[in-house]
């Protein structure tokens, strides 16, 4: 067994002794490619809209890109912030969005590769920074890997995102697994995106959901169905959030759909 999936296989000790943080949302997938990071982005927006207080954190600490989505060049990211020991807040960066952005540094192994003191020092910060928001959005790097599950099991609710591939549902169930066999004691429910329509989204769903009742006897929830749209693309394009430069678009209103639902049924609330 390599050395990565060894790092992997390790319970991460914080999920389960760690209190969840109230309001906080993890956008997390089995592999990458499934469109996190733009939900990340467009679900910080539409519970802007919404008139909450949100701040969108980049956790993919190995090839973070909130910031190039978005088009920000922030003055202090992650790296910066953690090398000069500054508050985390000190990093918010306003977005025109509507919401708060504190951006990772992209290619950076000191931040992928962090020990846990650091990781917990980085738990901690989180903490602080969310006492000035009603939600902190918090986009991981795709995988099972240790500071992955860690910062997933700070969340109060972790959404796994998949598509109708099978790499990507067997990669996402991989996930829950770890989470699981972590005692996490986040909420994981299922976003599926990028769905031809509502019924493939639900058969998407049902195929994760089977294996998750089969052999994890845990069934989590649908929390919404993202339809495939052209609009994505080129809003990713022009480095614009979809929900300002398309706001109508099926896509749009998908994610608009999913922020109210989340507020309505209080999901993210910290679990008791």
């Amino acid at each position: 067994m390599s050395e990565q999936v060894q790092s992997a296989a390790k319970p991460a000790n914080l999920a389960k002794d760690t209190a969840t943080i109230g309001g906080a949302i993890a956008i997390a997938s089995g592999k990458g490619g499934v469109g996190k990071t733009w939900l990340a982005i467009s679900l910080a927006q539409a519970l802007a809209r919404g008139g909450e207080r949100v701040v969108l954190f980049d956790g993919d600490l190995g090839l973070a890109n909130v910031d190039i989505q978005l088009g920000l060049t922030p003055a202090i990211d992650l790296g910066t912030a953690l090398d000069r020991q500054l508050p985390l807040a000190r990093a918010a960066t306003p977005c025109p969005a509507g919401f708060d952005v504190i951006a990772g540094r992209s290619g950076s192994g000191g931040l992928a590769n962090m020990p846990m003191h650091r990781l917990t020092a980085l738990s901690a910060g989180l903490r602080d920074v969310a006492a000035n928001y009603d939600r902190i959005v918090v986009d991981l790097g795709a995988g099972i890997d240790r500071p992955v599950r860690l910062l997933a099991a700070l969340c109060a609710t972790t959404i796994v995102v998949a598509n109708d591939e099978p790499t990507t549902l067997t990669d996402a169930y991989a996930l829950i697994k770890m989470l699981t066999a972590d005692q996490a004691v986040t909420r994981i429910g299922i976003v599926v995106n990028s769905a031809q329509d509502v019924v493939q989204g639900e058969q998407t769903y049902a195929t994760l959901s089977k294996a998750c009742q089969n052999f994890l006897k845990i069934n989590p929830p649908l929390l919404g169905i993202i339809r495939r749209d052209p609009k994505v693309k080129d809003a990713i394009r022009a480095q614009t959030p979809l929900l300002t430069r398309h706001p109508g678009t099926i896509a749009a209103q998908d994610v608009e759909a999913l922020a109210g639902y989340i507020v309505a049924s209080r999901v993210a609330n910290a679990p008791n």
